[in-house]
């Protein structure tokens, strides 16, 4: 009979994902016989056999292989004959030159979970069961290729069991890198002002701790969390008083579908997601209030699912005494600080806001907080990339010489590129203080080790005063180092995603709080029409001055004044930001709106929103960005047929003055908050729609790209591409990046790839 010999390179993420006992079963069943290794490149495969089994072999690989694994190339040549019988599992090799990529976090799997529920398993109750098909993978690679040494489980030492299964190619825990048991693995061990407690006397006590109403610090996979009783009115005020986070919502945490559902409405696609391994925080409609701190004043609660053994051991297996069945948890950090993931950092920083810490001594190498989501017209929409995202990389549509680019000051993510693949960091945070400076720092330099991305150019935002850019400068040395428009980044960030070629052009627009604009204004409220070699400014909002930066994004009543005051419309009193604005404040700003001191030209449609949801009665001061415009989008969500206001509209450049009169005039007529925010986003989405057929008239184009943190507003994202489809265009939306800045290093990437 004859026999032939395969060797098949596997590119991809394929390792720490079950992939090499997939081979190998794959092998045995088609009685090939051979060996699989993994390598720097990948995984290398040799099988040997009849032909028709060794092609059925590769059409397996390419086609069906393990559920967490991502093949992006298979390469076969053919190889000499070897004879011989069995298939074996080979040592690591360390090809020098080749790339792999590192496996994402995933939640826990249902076999390990049916174990750890199962008194006559072995595993029963432990908090780090993980098999090859779940558990941790990126917060715990030090380098590639994926092998328990190169591993922070490498301090654990595996018991005879273990080791057995760890061997057993047979076994779901073959080769499975953070295999433990209770008798070698990690140890649980609860810190309070009472003293130490350690494995199930710490799981029990943190589970007293939070059904008594106090608050604890877990440690994670990515992190340590902050978490309370989500039904316990004042544990959940105690823990917005000490974290410093005065209505900001919370996330809660939930052991399954079954409880979401008396929490949240779910639909299918929604139900998915928050199931999925990835196991984002997904933003649902509250049903079923929880205590009135959880999410105030807005109509959405972030729900996920348990995704750890330690989570689930908190919520309580069956036969476990009573206890919450709803958990806040929120990252453990103060306001603006990166997570605390070190154990010693967490005792010193989480002390005051904890009444006791649940860490262990399984050490987590690089933190990486949770991702956050909502569905929008049955498609996931990502607001935050991180934890069972990051960092698989994005396939990019173009050539991209190795490059790093730094993102945006605010919700700041980092990126990698070479060849055709982007890789994107966990979320960062926001760049004003020098820990998420130090943060950067480490995510950059692990990205590079994990990726072999040797970056030969850098890409900034333009902005000059950006802490991100400075530090790019800091670090590039000789490099170039390219800035890029933050509106360009954002238009390109989403035409990457869709796999748009560098030939193609849109209708960009871009609507966002703050972007440093090529004239030195803070634009916004954008329509831009080109590529990723070059967009020219088609339309926008009117401009409008914004006196003192920050101070008017945290109290919206300004910015209401200063819309007013652009309008020519009186600062009357019966008008709630005229009554929220205190006099000597008011005299002042008054003054620097009527001379320029101090204010900026903006053209922001964030802000815009703002000025709206203030003048509405929505809210005045808010303790982070875009609150009010949430809020009113919640009372808008109730009344979504209402007729939309007039828009001003002169050369591409739209005024909102002949709105804002109408909005008084609905305020003074009774008309309710919801039906005034109804009308509004009615009115954000039809001027979305005239910009683009006046931009179609001018250029030809019926490709419009949707973007910017604005569009993270789902009431208007959904009325405007259905808009805008009903005319015709073909709508590109944000699926595998965020809108907001979170995925501004995708189109950093891009847009210098053309210079």
């Amino acid at each position: 009979m004859t026999r032939i010999r395969q060797r098949l390179h596997v590119n991809g993420v394929v390792q720490g994902v079950g992939f090499r006992p997939f081979v190998y079963a794959t092998a045995s069943e088609l009685a090939l016989s051979g060996e699989v290794s993994n390598d720097s490149d990948g995984v290398i495969i040799e099988v040997e056999g009849t032909p028709a089994a060794v092609e059925e072999f590769a059409r397996r690989v390419k086609e069906q292989p393990p559920p967490l694994a991502v093949v992006e190339q298979v390469r076969a040549e053919p190889v000499r004959v070897r004879g011989g019988t069995g298939f074996r599992i080979a040592s690591t090799s360390h090809h020098a030159g080749g790339r792999t990529l590192a496996s994402p976090d995933v939640a826990i799997c249902a076999d390990c979970l049916r174990e750890m529920q199962d008194p006559a398993d072995r595993r029963y109750r432990h908090p780090f069961i993980t098999c090859t098909n779940c558990g941790p993978r990126f917060t715990i690679i030090r380098e590639l290729p994926y092998d328990r040494c190169s591993t922070t489980m490498s301090g654990f030492p595996m018991c005879a069991d273990c080791a057995a299964e760890y061997r057993d190619p047979a076994d779901r825990r073959f080769h499975a890198q953070p295999i433990a048991c209770t008798s070698c693995g990690p140890t649980l061990e609860l810190i309070d002002a009472a003293g130490s407690l350690r494995g199930e006397e710490a799981l029990a006590r943190a589970r007293e701790l939070l059904a008594t109403g106090h608050i604890i610090a877990v440690k994670g996979i990515g992190g340590f969390h902050l978490a309370c009783d989500a039904t316990n009115a004042a544990a959940v005020a105690a823990l917005r008083d000490r974290k410093h986070r005065p209505s900001k919502p919370f996330a809660v945490m939930v052991r399954d579908l079954a409880t979401a559902r008396r929490i949240a409405r779910i639909n299918d696609t929604e139900a998915r997601v928050l199931s999925s391994p990835q196991r984002p925080i997904l933003l649902l409609a509250k049903i079923e209030p929880l205590a009135a701190g959880v999410a105030p004043g807005i109509p959405d609660v972030g729900v996920m699912i348990a995704y750890t053994p330690l989570h689930y051991l908190l919520l309580g297996l069956p036969g476990d005494p009573p206890g919450p069945e709803v958990l806040v948890m929120t990252s453990g950090n103060l306001g603006g600080e990166p997570i605390a993931y070190r154990n010693d950092d967490a005792i010193e920083r989480l002390h005051g806001i904890a009444d006791a810490i649940l860490l262990h001594d399984r050490p987590i190498l690089v933190p990486c907080d949770d991702s956050v989501a909502r569905v929008v017209d049955d498609t996931e929409m990502p607001l935050r990339r991180s934890r069972g995202y990051a960092p698989l990389p994005l396939a990019v549509p173009i050539r991209v010489r190795p490059t790093l680019a730094v993102g945006a000051d605010v919700k700041n993510t980092c990126a990698v590129a070479d060849g055709r693949y982007a890789w994107l960091s966990q979320h960062i945070g926001d760049m004003d203080d020098l820990a998420t400076l130090r943060a950067l720092t480490a995510t950059e330099q692990h990205l590079q080790h994990l990726t072999g991305v040797e970056p030969e150019q850098l890409a900034i935002d333009a902005h000059p005063a950006y802490r991100s850019a400075a530090w790019a400068r800091r670090h590039a040395g000789e490099r170039p180092v390219h800035l890029v428009q933050h509106h360009h980044a954002h238009i390109a960030a989403v035409m990457a995603e869709h796999g748009l070629d560098d030939t193609e052009s849109v209708i960009g627009l871009a609507y966002d709080g703050t972007g440093y604009g090529t004239d030195g204004a803070v634009w916004g409220g954008e329509v831009l029409i080109g590529g990723y070699k070059d967009v020219q400014r088609f339309g926008h909002l009117k401009e409008v001055p914004l006196p003192g930066g920050d101070v008017t994004v945290r109290r919206p009543y300004r910015m209401a004044l200063a819309h007013l005051h652009a309008a020519g419309l009186d600062w009357d009193e019966d008008l709630p930001p005229v009554a929220a604005c205190p006099d000597a404040e008011r005299q002042v700003l008054r003054h620097q709106l009527d001379t320029g001191l101090g204010c900026a030209p903006t053209t922001s449609m964030g802000r815009l929103f703002d000025a709206v949801a203030a003048l509405a009665g929505a809210r005045q001061v808010v303790d982070h960005e875009a609150a009010a415009a949430i809020e009113l989008e919640g009372h808008a969500r109730q009344h979504p047929e209402a007729s939309p206001y007039p828009v001003g509209m002169a050369g591409g450049i739209a005024d909102p003055a002949p709105m804002l009169a109408a909005v008084i005039a609905d305020l003074r007529a009774g008309v309710s908050l919801g039906t005034i925010g109804a009308r509004f986003h009615g009115t954000i989405a039809g001027l979305t729609v005239r910009w683009a057929r006046d931009a179609r008239a001018s250029s030809g184009l019926g490709t419009v790209a949707l973007t910017g943190g604005v569009f993270q507003n789902p009431l208007l994202l959904a009325l405007a591409r259905r808009g805008l489809e009903n005319e015709g265009f073909r709508v590109l939306v944000h699926r595998r990046v965020p809108p907001n800045d979170g995925g501004i290093a995708l189109g950093q990437l891009i847009v210098a790839a053309m210079r």
